[in-house]
C-alpha cells in the first residue's frame, strides 16, 4: 500500500497528514516510482503555509530519489529498475510511490547513492544556476551568500571555492560558522551579532561585493543592498524570514545602479536540455569533491517534525525523509 504526506488547507506543520493513497498505472509519458529517499526544502514550507499557493488538497515536496517500477506508453529512455532522481517537481515528492513525468527525471550515476541524490537535487541545481547562470561568478571574485550553513549554502560554498571565488557567508551561530568554513567559506559573519555590511566592506577593503545571494528575505534585504559594489546584483531566491518588503526602485539607482532579480529553479530547468545540463554539472561537481552534508534523517511519516526544525533554524545542511 502506498502512502503520501498531504495537506488540505494552508497552515503550520500540523496540517500535514500521512495518508494511504492510490497511485495507479503510469499514463503516456509517465513512469511509476518506488521512492527510496525524499528531500526536504524550504520551498515545501512556502507551499504548506500558502505563501506559494498550490491547488488543495495537495501532496508536498519537490525532490526525491527513486526506482522505476513501471513505464507508460511512449517512454523510451527509462526502464523498470532504473535508479532516478528529480528536484524540480511536480509537487508530491513526500510519498512512498508516485507517478512522474518521465522527462522530469534523470538517471543517477552509480557513484551517487540515493540519500545523496535526494539531499542534493533541488539544492544542488539551485547552487548551479545561481553561481553559473544568474550571475556568473569567476575566480578572485568576493561573493556574499546568506544562510551559509544551510543545504544550498554548504553546496554553494564548496562550488564557489572550486571556481576560485572568495566566499563570504552569514550564519546564526559559532557552530554554523565552523561548519561553513569547513565547506569553502573564507569568511563568516554572525548575522545576529555583527553588522553585515560593515564586515563585508572590511573584508573587501571598502569595495563591496559584485553579487549577494539571499534566501532569507525580509531580515537581510537592507544589509544585502549595502554590501553591493556599484552595478552589483542582489539575487533574491528565498523568503525564510518573510518576503522582501516593497521598496522604491529609485533606491537601486541611489545605491550605485544596482540590479535586483528574483529567479526560480523551475524557470532555469523548465526545458529538458536545461534540466540535463544542470544535473550533469551537479553530478560532475559532486564527483569532483563537492560534499553533500546530510545532517538530519527523519521518517517520512514525521514530516511535520522536520518542518518544525527547519523553520526553527535547528537544521544544518540537508534533511532527508525516509519512507
Amino acid at each position: 500500500m502506498a502512502h503520501a504526506v498531504r495537506f488540505a488547507s494552508p497552515g503550520g506543520p500540523d496540517v500535514l497528514s500521512f495518508e494511504t493513497v492510490d497511485v495507479g498505472d503510469p499514463g503516456p509519458g509517465e513512469v511509476r516510482l518506488r521512492q527510496t529517499v525524499c528531500g526536504l526544502n524550504f520551498i515545501d514550507v512556502y507551499h504548506r503555509t500558502g505563501l506559494y499557493p498550490v491547488p488543495l488538497p495537495s501532496g508536498i515536496g519537490l525532490e526525491a530519489a527513486a526506482v522505476v517500477v513501471a513505464v507508460g506508453e511512449g517512454v523510451t529512455d527509462l526502464s523498470e529498475g532504473d535508479r532516478v532522481a528529480y528536484g524540480a517537481g511536480p509537487i508530491g515528492a513526500y510519498a512512498t510511490e508516485r507517478l512522474m513525468p518521465a522527462d522530469r527525471l534523470v538517471k543517477l550515476p552509480d557513484a551517487i547513492d540515493d540519500e545523496t541524490a535526494a539531499a542534493m537535487m533541488l539544492k544542488g541545481m539551485t547552487a548551479e544556476y545561481l553561481i553559473r547562470r544568474t550571475f556568473t561568478v569567476t575566480a578572485g571574485m568576493p561573493v556574499l551568500f546568506h544562510a551559509a550553513a544551510g543545504g544550498v549554502g554548504l553546496i554553494a560554498g564548496q562550488w564557489l571555492k572550486h571556481i576560485g571565488a572568495i566566499p563570504i557567508g552569514t550564519v546564526g551561530s559559532l557552530e554554523k560558522a565552523e561548519l561553513a568554513r569547513a565547506h569553502g567559506y573564507d569568511h563568516t559573519i554572525l548575522y545576529n551579532e555583527e553588522n553585515i555590511a560593515e564586515r563585508v566592506r572590511d573584508i573587501t577593503d571598502g569595495a563591496g561585493v559584485p553579487v549577494v545571494y539571499d534566501s532569507v528575505g525580509k531580515d537581510t534585504f537592507a544589509a544585502s543592498i549595502d554590501c553591493l559594489a556599484p552595478r552589483g546584483m542582489f539575487v533574491s531566491f528565498g523568503n525564510a524570514s518573510g518576503p522582501v518588503p516593497p521598496f522604491e526602485p529609485g533606491m537601486l539607482a541611489q545605491k550605485g545602479s544596482l540590479y535586483f532579480t528574483r529567479p526560480t529553479l523551475m524557470t532555469y530547468v523548465a526545458s529538458r536540455s536545461d534540466l540535463v545540463d544542470s544535473t550533469n554539472a551537479l553530478f560532475a561537481a559532486v564527483q569532483a569533491g563537492v560534499k553533500i552534508e546530510i545532517n538530519q534523517r527523519v521518517a517520512l511519516k514525521d514530516a511535520a517534525k522536520a518542518h518544525r526544525d527547519l523553520e526553527a533554524r535547528k537544521t544544518t545542511g540537508s534533511t532527508i525523509l525516509l519512507p
